[in-house]
């Protein structure tokens, strides 16, 4: 099936200031600071791969009223988490929105898995993600209350997969993790909900998966595509804008996929 054309913005995050991690190159991280920018907010993105997210930044500085500033950041670093998160609300003046994109895959069947395989994954994807809300929530209740915090999961945190055992825990771990933490920061005004995106190309995705598995994959989803990442970023800037001011704790499947 024939991949729609991006829709219209529509103003949807005026004035905002949003935060994205893991935001260089061409994934759902640069697809959801793009949207945001053309939604009209402020946005601060980070990555660890420096170079590349000076490279991100310089194409999103391009787009129309764009303000962008670029933070780089390992979230498994609490000292740099936190740094983000203060030079965010310095240089741009407060902090609405985070998106918390970083995550880390890989493949390997369970019985052959190592620790260091199961420890890295779960550093990145799951306690990145932990460090990230906890820094955004404290800054929310710093600045007064309100505040959205968007995750990124992914439908293997519900559906099985061969070789994704780690992966696949920690992201269920995000799910989780987004439903407790909407209910400790209700009483600040803060919302907290996740995407779970089932499969989305992008060239990092093509380098390290087979034909066969990506033709396999399409085969799953009711559209016989992947999603663009731009489809991604639009439900990921719904979950941030006010057209979802009653959701909280929700995780919302980006997906076409049929069992």
């Amino acid at each position: 099936m024939t991949t729609p054309a991006e829709p219209a913005p529509h103003a949807l995050l005026e004035g905002k200031t949003a935060l994205v991690t893991a935001a260089a190159g061409s994934g759902i991280g640069s697809a959801t600071a793009r949207r945001m920018i053309r939604e009209g907010a402020r946005v601060v993105i980070s990555d660890a791969h420096e170079r590349r997210l000076e490279s991100t930044r310089a194409e999103l500085a391009e787009l129309p009223g764009a303000q962008v500033l670029a933070v780089p950041c390992d979230v498994t670093d609490e000292q740099q988490v936190q740094r983000l998160v203060d030079a965010a609300a310095a240089e741009l003046g407060r902090l609405d929105v985070v998106v918390n994109n970083a995550g880390l895959g890989g493949t390997a069947p369970i019985q052959d898995m190592t620790d260091q395989q199961w420890d890295r994954v779960l550093d990145v994807t799951l306690n990145g993600t932990f460090r990230c809300t906890r820094a955004a929530i404290r800054r929310f209740r710093e600045q007064g209350g309100g505040g959205v915090v968007v995750n990124n999961s992914s439908v293997v945190g519900w559906r099985a997969q061969a070789g994704q055992a780690h992966y696949a825990a920690a992201k269920a771990g995000v799910m989780a993790l987004t439903r407790c933490a909407a209910i400790d920061a209700a009483e600040l005004g803060v919302r907290v909900n996740a995407v779970a995106p089932s499969l989305v190309m992008h060239p990092n995705l093509a380098k390290v998966t087979s034909d066969e598995l990506l033709a396999e994959l399409e085969s799953r989803e009711a559209f016989g595509r992947s999603a663009e990442p731009w489809e991604v970023a639009n439900a990921i800037v719904f979950l941030a804008s006010d057209y979802s001011t009653y959701l909280t704790g929700e995780v919302i499947s980006v997906s076409s996929q049929h069992p």
